[in-house]
């Protein structure tokens, strides 16, 4: 059987024939798809899709031309298909990444918002003396020693009255590990 033969006897449903063109172009095809994927594996699967094509359009065939020509063409526009089909997939993926992500996001401001407003909820019942000493420490960035200086009272006093603070955020936070993370680190 050569190649006109093959085609005529495929136009008309041979399965022989179509076998034949297969075994023919098959290692071809997927030599030529591997030039542009550099996968043979997803070449493989895109040549086999062409083969297929051409078993459903067989009727397109030319009964006097070889149908190499069609075979090159099909399997390049199925390869350009998957690449169209690989970029929506990846753009689709970088939308709902992104979207996990702003949530995520958001979900995360929500609950720092909620440890700030109960840390402050927590600070406003400490004694005055125990406030002032802690925000001049954690929040104006001044050392024990500066405090002391600036209150007139002993760095003892100071280094008390900042364990006493910690304490009672150690007790309100025991269930929240990262809070008791932060302060272990800022207690050291």
């Amino acid at each position: 059987m050569n190649e006109i033969d093959a085609v005529k006897a495929f136009k008309n449903g041979d399965k022989k024939a179509f076998k034949y063109l297969f075994e023919l172009y098959y290692d071809r095809l997927v030599a030529y798809i591997v030039t542009y994927t550099h996968d043979k594996m997803s070449s493989e699967d895109i040549v086999q899709q062409a083969f297929v094509n051409l078993w459903k359009d067989r009727g397109k065939l030319d009964e006097i031309r070889s149908p190499k020509n069609y075979l090159y063409a099909i399997a390049y526009n199925r390869y350009i298909d998957s690449v169209t089909k690989e970029k929506r997939k990846t753009k689709l993926f970088d939308v709902v990444y992104e979207r996990a992500l702003r949530d995520r996001i958001e979900e995360d401001r929500e609950v720092l918002d909620k440890r700030i407003e109960k840390m402050n909820s927590i600070i406003s019942t400490l004694p005055p003396r125990c406030q002032e000493i802690l925000k001049m420490n954690k929040v104006q960035g001044f050392r024990y020693k500066d405090i002391a200086e600036t209150l007139g009272i002993s760095v003892k006093t100071v280094e008390s009255q900042m364990g006493i603070a910690f304490k009672k955020i150690r007790k309100a936070f025991e269930d929240d590990k990262l809070i008791l993370l932060l302060l272990r680190n800022v207690t050291m």
